[in-house]
Order: structure tokens, then C-alpha cells, then sequence
């Protein structure tokens, strides 16, 4: 069993019933093109929101009750989006590349080899020019927590170093159940280089 799946035996704190803000932005700007796949998808708020914005939609995680959860709001909701689950360190294993890549909280909670390894992943599912976009915590959040880990802009930048362009990092908020303000983030959008 997957550690998260304890986790969505009840309501985690990052599952708050609706897309986050940030990629609802998103959206809006029109920055997300094509195909979607979501790293980490959790229950699926925002795989949902994009299939519903009209994108080809597959979600992922490790965690089968998170699956099996995104799955039943497909179904009650009438969305065509596909989830699996998968692991991130195989995206080559879909067998497919997508335009767009989000992530609400799968990257701050990698250690620091396994970025590397799911840049390298990353850069298997992604076609050339496509975009990743990710919502990260960010170091500016008080506490000593081990996860999610706090994640500053340089580290963001040396991961995706070689074979990426980052062309935004910005401060953002993770929403989340406990906090009504959130949690400060950023938000990246880093590009695929042909």
C-alpha cells in the first residue's frame, strides 16, 4: 500500500474540493495547450478542471485510493479525464507525450536525488516545448516540517538546468484546508528546450 493511501482514507489537507487558484490563473492566461498530464494528481480537482476546459486529460499518482477517488468524480461528474496509477520516475512507461505538465505538490516532496531523476522522467513525457508547470512550496513557509520540504527558486532552477528554460518562478499560495491563507509557494513555468 502506498503511504498517501492512508492519507486519502480521510480528507488530506491539500484536497480542498476544487481546483487550486493558481492553475485556475492559469487558465485564464491560457498558458496550458494541448494534451495535460497531472503528476500526482491526488483525488483529481485539477485534472478535472482542465478536461472541463476542454484538454485530452490523464492523471496519475501512486496512491490507488486517490485514483480510485478522482475516478468516481469523472464519473458523477460527467468528465472525460483518464487517471492511473503510476509512477512519476516512469513517465516514459505512459507510451506518450503530453503539451502541458502540472504538478500541485508533488515536487516538494522529492529528495533531493529523486529531482533529478523525475526531471530526467519529466523530459520522457513531455514533447519538446511543452511546459511544466509546478506549485511548490516555498522556503518562506515558517515551521520544521520533513514534508512537504520547503523549496527556494535555486533549487528549482539548478534541477531543471540542463535541457529546460524556466520562464517564470513566481510567488503563489497553496491552498489547503487548514489554513485559510494558505501556505506561501511558487509557481513555475519551465519549458522543454527542443
Amino acid at each position: 500500500m502506498d503511504i498517501f493511501d492512508t492519507v486519502y482514507q480521510g480528507t488530506p489537507p491539500w484536497d480542498i474540493g476544487r481546483p487550486q487558484q493558481a492553475f485556475i490563473d492559469l487558465a485564464a492566461a491560457g498558458e496550458v495547450t494541448g494534451s495535460v498530464l497531472d503528476v500526482g494528481c491526488g483525488t483529481g480537482e485539477n485534472a478535472l478542471f482542465f478536461a472541463e476546459q476542454g484538454h485530452d486529460v490523464l492523471g496519475i499518482d501512486t496512491a490507488a485510493l486517490a485514483i480510485q477517488k478522482a475516478e468516481e468524480k469523472a464519473a458523477q461528474r460527467g468528465i472525460g479525464a483518464q487517471f492511473r496509477v503510476w509512477n512519476a520516475f516512469d513517465l516514459a512507461g505512459l507510451g506518450r507525450t503530453f503539451d502541458s505538465v502540472i504538478d500541485s505538490g508533488f515536487f516538494h516532496v522529492l529528495s533531493d536525488e529523486d529531482r533529478s531523476r523525475f526531471a530526467e522522467s519529466l523530459a520522457a513525457a513531455l514533447a519538446p516545448g511543452g511546459k511544466y508547470f509546478m506549485l511548490c512550496f516555498s522556503e518562506q513557509n515558517p515551521g520544521e516540517y520533513p514534508l512537504p520540504r520547503r523549496i527556494a527558486q535555486e533549487e528549482i532552477r539548478e534541477t531543471f538546468r540542463e535541457g529546460w528554460s524556466i520562464d517564470y518562478i513566481r510567488p503563489a499560495v497553496f491552498e489547503n484546508a487548514i489554513q485559510a491563507e494558505g501556505h506561501h509557494a511558487w509557481f513555475a513555468s519551465i519549458t522543454r528546450r527542443v
